[in-house]
């Protein structure tokens, strides 16, 4: 069952299904690329690992109660020492647990000199956060940039900050960046809304060579059916993040003409 929406689907953007999505993309976009820059260059599925807190947001807890404090005989003769009276239970609070994230991205490659010619990378919700998973991200974008590989960026999560650019002015739900080495500091911006369908785009290699379509499209639909995201996903729910107020009544009309409501 192909996804009831006509190009991103909000609801696999939630934190529960989009880490597993993501996955599904890297691998897929190799799939289809594989045999068609087969055999002067090859598609490797690379990981980025950090390690950053369970929840960025979360700080140590402190117990919202009265301290007071008792005189003693001793502050009396000069020696000020302040006693907490203790509380009869203690208070539960959450404390960051460090943990190793770890994000996919391909990179095609030259065979014979393994040459990195174009990185593809799709942003997950910690590159759009400000925590070290952004800062990770930003490092090594800004290292792909400052050479002459070329970079394709796929951002399908409204929520958070776009990544950097000049001359953007359109605000859109989701992105696709297309930045060739030889162009720089010019890049292809594909801005998108959550009404329309997903745009193929070509992707970047050696100046002269026959460069693929990729249709995330076709792509996202094949993902979402083998997947079995309809059986998981329950749309009488509202999706996480929200929509705006325009896109609720849109998608509320859509899914009600789908049966799905």
């Amino acid at each position: 069952m192909p996804s009831v929406f006509p190009g991103m689907n909000p609801y696999l953007e939630h934190p529960d299904l989009f880490p597993g999505l993501h996955h599904w993309l890297i691998i897929e976009i190799a799939r289809f690329l594989s045999p068609q820059l087969r055999p002067k260059y090859r598609v490797a599925v690379e990981v980025r690992m950090y390690e950053t807190a369970d929840n960025p947001s979360i700080t140590v807890g402190i117990p919202d109660v009265m301290v007071t404090t008792r005189q003693h005989n001793s502050d009396a003769e000069g020696t000020n020492v302040a006693v907490a009276t203790p509380t009869s239970k203690p208070v539960q609070v959450t404390v960051p647990t460090p943990i190793t994230v770890k994000e996919g991205y391909l990179e095609v490659k030259e065979v014979g000199t393994e040459q990195l010619i174009t990185t593809i990378e799709i942003l997950s919700p910690t590159n759009k956060r400000p925590v070290k998973g952004r800062k990770a991200y930003e490092k090594k974008r800004e290292k792909v940039l400052r050479s002459q590989t070329n970079l394709v960026e796929i951002d399908f999560l409204r929520k958070g900050e776009p990544m950097p650019m000049f001359g953007d002015h359109i605000a859109s739900d989701y992105r696709i960046l297309v930045c060739r080495g030889n162009r720089r500091p010019l890049a292809d911006l594909y801005a998108f809304n959550l009404r329309d369908v997903i745009p193929a785009f070509p992707l970047p290699l050696r100046p002269g060579d026959n460069e693929p379509v990729i249709d995330l499209q076709i792509l996202l639909n094949e993902i979402y059916d083998v997947s079995g995201y309809d059986l998981v996903v329950d749309y009488r729910q509202e999706p996480v993040p929200p929509l705006s107020a325009a896109d609720t009544i849109w998608a509320d009309q859509l899914l009600r003409e789908q049966g799905l409501r």
